[in-house]
């Protein structure tokens, strides 16, 4: 493969076992795409390719485990209200007005405001998938479509469960799980949850992605009241599709709060995913999952931040934080997760969790999903210090110090702004639409 660029700084974060500080760092982008190289200044080979030298440090880009993108549209409605009231009585009724072309324009405003903070991928979890997926391209973004199967009051406008179910099957037949070599879409199943399912439904759907390879995800255990029947019939919902054989495969659980010992295991042994929401949970009152006693488990966990109408950003480095914080807090455990955890969770461990190996770190053969954040900034006190540099960026610094993102090595992001689309229309339509839907519901 040719080498088509060549970007150089003072330092890389590769996200890699063992998580090593590069100084003097190179990476080689070849005209797939992908990485080439990526290593130091000594060991690098040499080029002819363009090369463009940057300040500050690179980083793979982050992935989101689990989002509702296009609810940018329905951002801060009923923001004070916990989980169950919150969807029945405000977002499924705003969600019944949106059409396709509402969608695609809040799921192009999220993406632009994922690659600004320096997330290039994403686990989508909504409805009018062609939609979506032009939504991802425009913004020149990536993510996991598992468009949403649910069989709950207002749905049905959208066909039944098993129309939705097979709609996905056809598309993955038609064109395979990752239809394009650049790999900016992939296709999965979006079971809502059990409790808006009926009986078997989970279990019919994951054998449906099982038979194609594809992502099965779902939300479970999300609060302590939702799911009330399945807890009585089946002890949990984790013990529900355990029973019913709907854990093989690639399942992906979201939130996954209320877990018992025994829920944790089955996890464990069926290597079941699960996508942490740390402040969606937080805002909802919806509880703290546990985290630690998941990653003792050999759970894998990615990070995710949910929908913006119920977590409002759609910050990863947000959630990061927020789940080092509480983690350490509900451990009495200063040291319970530290800043290279916290870290690898929203990049490398987030992709493993997704099954994606070939994302979320700086590695020759990944995707050039590549973000350069600027340490000219107060937060770095000591860019020299390799534990001192960590620290100071997942604690101090962050988001708002991405500064250029890469996806499949093109530039998506230049000084902070979106290069394929143009921001201020994509947020005056978004503005639009949101008066609209107050005006409606």
């Amino acid at each position: 493969m040719a080498v088509l660029q060549r970007l150089t700084a003072p330092v890389a974060l590769p996200c890699t076992p063992g998580f090593p500080v590069v100084r003097d760092a190179v990476l080689d982008v070849d005209d797939t795409g992908r990485i080439a190289f990526f290593g130091t200044a000594s060991d690098a080979p040499a080029t002819d390719a363009v090369v463009r030298p940057l300040p500050g440090l690179l980083m793979p880009g982050m992935v989101n485990t689990h989002c509702h993108t296009p609810m940018t549209l329905l951002r801060g409605m009923g923001g004070d209200l916990p989980l169950m009231p919150w969807l029945t009585e405000v977002m499924w009724p705003a969600e019944g007005l949106l059409t396709e072309e509402d969608v695609h324009a809040g799921m192009l405003a999220g993406c632009l405001d994922l690659l600004r903070t320096g997330c290039t991928t994403s686990v989508e979890m909504y409805f009018f998938t062609d939609a979506l997926a032009d939504a991802v391209r425009t913004a020149g973004s990536r993510a996991v479509l598992t468009p949403g199967i649910i069989a709950a009051p207002g749905w049905d406008r959208l066909g039944t469960w098993e129309q939705m179910r097979d709609d996905v099957s056809a598309r993955i037949d038609a064109r395979g799980v990752v239809p394009d070599d650049d790999g900016r879409i992939e296709l999965g199943y979006g079971p809502h949850s059990a409790y808006t399912l009926p009986p078997g439904a989970l279990e019919s759907v994951a054998a449906a992605a099982r038979e194609r390879g594809a992502l099965v995800h779902t939300h479970v255990a999300e609060s302590r009241g939702e799911d009330t029947h399945v807890r009585e019939a089946h002890g949990s919902v984790p013990a529900m599709l355990d029973a019913g054989g709907a854990l093989g495969g690639r399942v992906l659980a979201a939130h996954s709060v209320h877990l018992s010992d025994d829920d944790i295991a089955v996890y464990a042994r069926h290597g079941v995913a699960v996508a942490h929401c740390p402040g969606s949970n937080a805002k909802l009152a919806a509880g703290t999952a546990r985290l630690l006693d998941l990653r003792r488990a050999g759970v894998r966990v990615g990070l995710g931040t949910d929908g913006p109408a119920s977590c409002d950003d759609l910050d990863l480095w947000h959630q990061a934080r927020l789940a080092g914080l509480m983690a350490r807090v509900g451990a009495d455990d200063a040291a319970a997760l530290t800043a290279a955890d916290v870290l690898l969770m929203g990049t490398a461990d987030a992709a493993h969790a997704i099954g994606r190996d070939d994302l979320g770190a700086l590695e020759a053969g990944r995707r050039a999903d590549v973000v350069h954040v600027d340490t000219d900034d107060s937060a770095f006190v000591a860019p020299s210090d390799d534990a001192q540099l960590v620290s100071n960026l997942v604690w101090a610094g962050g988001s708002r110090l991405v500064h250029d993102v890469w996806v499949g090595g093109e530039q998506v992001i230049d000084a902070g702004e979106p290069t394929r689309a143009d921001r201020r229309a994509s947020l005056a339509a978004v503005r639009s639409i949101s008066a609209r839907l107050r005006g409606q519901v």
